[in-house]
């Protein structure tokens, strides 16, 4: 690097942001960390319709969740702010009357009605629609007419005729566009916001952002920033366009593969190291067989080559699975508390109303470890621990009576197993195997028989943690409970 590495995101808050947008951050922010580099996230605000309330805030707590920190920006300031483009309109416009005075811009009074009929004309013919360049050859006294009259200008970059821009991409490599394909396109609005073209080019050159990373979709906008470049004397950034993320039938990403916004993944049960290793691996790797990385891992090992010019599939069973890999990874404590806010709260998300809150954490302790390592995500563990809280009553009666049995069968085998229980005083996982695994031969029936009729009774499921420790937890109490009202299903269901 001849110069100090200097990149940014420069999101605009009309959206919230998803695993494409955060993907971009995590490159531009894996650069800076990587070379020593700075990361600034800049607000692009200027497009005043579509924004979002809310949406600069949520953008940033997506960015906090992940540990994608910014060395400079709105709320952190730094030596090259404001750091949200309406802040700094006064730098746009003063380009733009730069750019007129030189002739390299022009202003333009076409109306919003002149422009569609334009374009229907255009498309009509079959030809590809642009601006035609009426407003080009104005002469001063003409625009001051039309200013008379009310008429509020925008202003239009002057295109040149004919020739080529070449761009040397660090992803793509070298690619040619022609310049007569090119309209005048709009530098400054009507209302004196500037288009993303002027803005980004102003703000990344008083930035001085070294290298611009970003999606491929703006690799067509290239000419046109290079050519404001020209014009105002500035020297470009480095780009490096990446390919669009696909999803698993290889069409362009859409919720319908399961693209949500970053936080709906932090609020489904996604952990944030898992969200930032899955997105890291999405169209740049370290080799072709590594798939679990730390985050300093990711800074020691990234470069903008090793970005892939193919779009990455976003695969969110391999989320799923990557993200179960990291759970069981989490110490029995952490495990605890980040299932906390997945487990207190009521409703669809949490335990039953009827649970006792504040949870009893020693409870908690005994019984998570026996789950964590069937949870793909935190948002499923209150679903697998529920039973440790309340009586699931509703299970079907024939999962009780396991496959070669009969209903006298399993309701000897839970008479035999309640007096057992009964009388043991110390009730522990190594005192329930002992008692309970030669009670299936003494029955005459399989091991899997007689525990699943048990697991049946004292859970409510018939796949559950391993039953011995499961039951330990519970407590002997509440196991004869559930016994008992089993038992008295299958005596009243034969009665019948």
């Amino acid at each position: 690097m001849t110069q100090p590495v200097r990149v940014r995101f420069a999101p605009s808050p009309t959206g919230m942001p998803h695993v494409g947008g955060i993907r971009t951050v995590m490159f531009n922010w894996l650069m800076a960390r990587h070379y020593g580099g700075t990361f600034i996230l800049r607000i692009e605000d200027t497009d005043v319709a579509r924004k979002v309330e809310g949406a600069i805030e949520y953008i940033m707590e997506g960015l906090r969740w992940l540990g994608l920190d910014w060395d400079e920006g709105p709320d952190k300031g730094g030596d090259y702010g404001p750091y949200t483009q309406s802040e700094r309109l006064d730098l746009y416009q003063q380009a733009a009357e730069r750019l007129i005075k030189q002739g390299d811009a022009y202003y333009c009074y076409c109306s919003p009605e002149r422009l569609t009929k334009m374009r229907d004309e255009q498309t009509a013919r079959k030809q590809p629609p642009g601006y035609d360049r009426l407003c080009r050859a104005l002469t001063p006294h003409e625009c001051s007419e039309k200013e008379a009259n009310g008429i509020k200008p925008v202003v239009r970059f002057k295109i040149p005729l004919e020739g080529q821009v070449i761009h040397d991409d660090i992803v793509y490599g070298k690619v040619t566009f022609d310049l007569s394909t090119l309209d005048d396109f709009i530098l400054l609005k009507s209302d004196g916001y500037p288009t993303y073209h002027l803005a980004n080019v102003v703000d990344d050159h008083a930035m001085k952002i070294s290298h611009v990373i970003r999606g491929e979709e703006w690799i067509s906008s290239v000419p046109r920033h290079l050519l404001i470049y020209k014009a105002l004397a500035y020297e470009p950034p480095q780009y490096v366009h990446h390919a669009l993320l696909r999803g698993p039938d290889h069409s362009k990403l859409s919720k319908r593969h399961g693209d949500v916004s970053i936080l709906e993944f932090r609020d489904n049960g996604y952990l944030p190291e898992a969200m930032f290793n899955f997105i890291g691996l999405l169209g740049w790797s370290l080799d072709d067989k590594t798939e679990i990385m730390t985050r300093q891992q990711f800074i020691d090992n990234f470069s903008l080559e090793r970005i892939g010019k193919t779009g990455a599939i976003f695969d969110r069973k391999k989320l799923e699975w990557m993200n179960g890999v990291y759970i069981r990874a989490l110490s029995p404590e952490d495990f605890m508390n980040r299932s906390l806010p997945f487990l207190e709260p009521f409703g669809k998300s949490g335990l039953p109303p009827e649970v006792e809150r504040p949870l009893d954490k020693n409870y908690l302790m005994q019984m998570l470890p026996l789950v964590q390592d069937r949870a793909k995500t935190l948002a499923e563990v209150s679903e697998l621990v529920k039973f440790f809280f309340v009586e699931e009553s509703d299970y079907p009666l024939e999962s009780l009576v396991g496959k070669g049995m009969t209903k006298e069968s399993a309701i000897k085998a839970l008479e035999v197993s309640r007096q057992r229980i009964l009388k043991l005083e110390q009730f522990d996982t190594e005192t329930l195997e002992i008692v309970l695994r030669p009670l299936a031969e003494e029955l005459g029936m399989k091991t899997g028989q007689l525990f699943g009729t048990l697991r049946t009774a004292v859970t409510g499921r018939t796949a559950t943690p391993p039953l011995f420790e499961t039951m330990a937890v519970l407590g002997k109490e509440r196991c004869l409970e559930r016994i008992d009202h089993a038992l008295a299903r299958l005596n009243q269901n034969s009665s019948r």
